[in-house]
């Protein structure tokens, strides 16, 4: 009696999972073929012409580079009523150093050979191709409300990739026939054995980028895991703490720190602070280690520092904001600055006496900082060539599966208004604890999908009936 029982609850409950299934697909599908296509547009964009001309050739000399100074002024020739707040070291010897210089009209890019401290080219911060790809996969150009609607759609996501994966794994105990399609068949039943094996070989590398977005994002993101998994203040050693944020004072507030320090504060720096030992002093002898002698007055002084305690190659240098900012050396893969995503570190250093206020590295991030930090440069395809390249076969088994999934829908499709409507509920829905489990699980953990699947089924419980005798004049 009971082997019956469960052999008639089982098409009830696979009719049930496929129409949740289908209520994600009808949001979701739009959303991840335009994060697949605006996130294979970045990564080439990126590998191949990179952002704010950081792949800007020179020719290699034998002779020293100029001073930063020299390329500083270089770089405020083109904008003479400008301020000077950045500077990004060339990644290789025949690449362009790049300085951002904010303006009245806003953030300007100037890239400067290095070796004659020529201005090569200006123009506008994030004015390129790659940033409007950017900001239409990570807000729809929407602002915050693109955000939102972009959350919906990943937290979505997890719930089409659970209930898909139950939809088209095996009840006989052979699931790694789940991973290979079965060649033979045409048709619709051809196009759904190709949408669940691909489906299936992507879905743990699936369900890391859903994850390692949403943690960017502006709910799930930003006011839960984020939130508990910043770097602590209270880790500066009782140094002076500003009021901004690593993400409101660095890169001109595009959030392009380290995931684990974005919402943490500033160090400041303090005039009337005895701060003790000259970092400086490590970078050519210009005060004694010790004595606590001689601000940083320069920006060649601070990069002779920052090459003499380990920032070689690319990184990046803010210069200090108002009478309490700090100069900050960094190098992160939020920055794309190292292709090892655990050589993050970020330096500050008060602009009166030169001493180390906070010296923060990949080892002293939490545990979700940490996989973060290497989730980033995974997500954004920045380890080098194989990298983009896997990223890139991923983005397109996500689109075959998008379009095999409508292909599938469009070939059952009812005709007339029908063809609109989920497929039907199961008359008779036996108890299922499990699957009241994992909704609750899925809603809790993540509000944007649980507050979408409760409006969903309140939607769908009020409109139902009201269709009914539509679809049956069309019948």
């Amino acid at each position: 009696m009971q082997d019956t029982l469960k052999r008639q609850e089982a098409p009830a409950r696979y009719r049930a999972v496929w129409r949740w299934h289908f209520y994600a697909g009808l949001y979701v599908i739009p959303f991840f073929i335009m994060l697949a296509l605006s996130g294979m547009a970045m990564l080439w964009l990126a590998f191949v012409d990179g952002r704010d001309g950081e792949h800007t050739a020179v020719v290699a000399q034998e002779a020293p580079l100029a001073a930063v100074s020299a390329q500083a002024e270089a770089a405020l020739s083109a904008f003479p009523d400008g301020t000077l707040a950045q500077y990004i070291a060339p990644r290789r010897d025949d690449l362009a150093a790049i300085f951002r210089v904010d303006t009245a009209e806003g953030p300007m890019m100037a890239v400067i050979n290095p070796y004659t401290a020529e201005l090569l080219e200006s123009f506008p911060r994030r004015s390129g191709w790659y940033d409007t790809m950017d900001n239409l996969h990570g807000t729809l150009l929407l602002g915050v409300t693109g955000d939102r609607m972009i959350e919906i759609a990943a937290s979505l996501g997890i719930v089409l990739l659970v209930t898909g994966l139950y939809l088209w794994w095996p009840r006989n105990g052979q699931g790694l026939r789940a991973l290979v399609p079965s060649w033979g068949r045409g048709g619709r039943s051809g196009w759904k054995s190709l949408h669940g094996s691909v489906a299936t070989w992507i879905s743990v590398v699936l369900l890391f980028f859903l994850i390692s977005g949403l943690s960017w994002s502006g709910v799930w993101g930003e006011k839960m895991v984020q939130a508990w998994s910043s770097f602590p203040e209270g880790k500066y050693s009782g140094v002076p703490i500003s009021d901004v944020t690593h993400a409101e004072a660095l890169n001109g507030g595009t959030k392009e720190v380290p995931w684990a320090l974005e919402q943490t504060l500033m160090p400041a720096s303090d005039p009337h602070a005895n701060h003790g030992a000259n970092a400086a002093a490590a970078a050519g002898g210009e005060a004694e280690a010790g004595t606590g002698a001689g601000p940083l007055p320069d920006i060649d002084r601070v990069n002779a520092f920052a090459r003499s305690t380990g920032f070689d190659g690319r990184y990046q240098l803010n210069l200090p904001k108002g009478d309490t900012g700090v100069w900050t050396l960094s190098r992160d893969s939020m920055s794309t600055d190292s292709v090892n995503p655990t050589s993050d570190r970020i330096l500050h250093l008060d602009r009166y006496s030169g001493e180390v206020l906070a010296d923060v590295r990949y080892a002293d991030y939490s545990l979700m900082g940490k996989a973060m930090a290497v989730g980033i440069a995974l997500h954004m395809g920045t380890l080098g060539l194989w990298s983009v390249l896997a990223n890139t076969l991923f983005c397109l088994a996500v689109l075959f599966v998008c379009v095999s999934g409508v292909v599938m829908w469009w070939k059952r499709r009812p005709a007339g208004l029908r063809g609109l409507a989920a497929p039907p509920p199961p008359p008779a829905l036996p108890h299922w604890p499990g699957a009241v489990a994992i909704a609750l699980v899925l809603g809790l953990a993540f509000p944007m999908a649980g507050i979408t699947l409760a409006a969903v089924l309140l939607v769908d419980a009020g409109l139902r009936p009201m269709l009914r005798p539509v679809f049956a004049r069309q019948g």
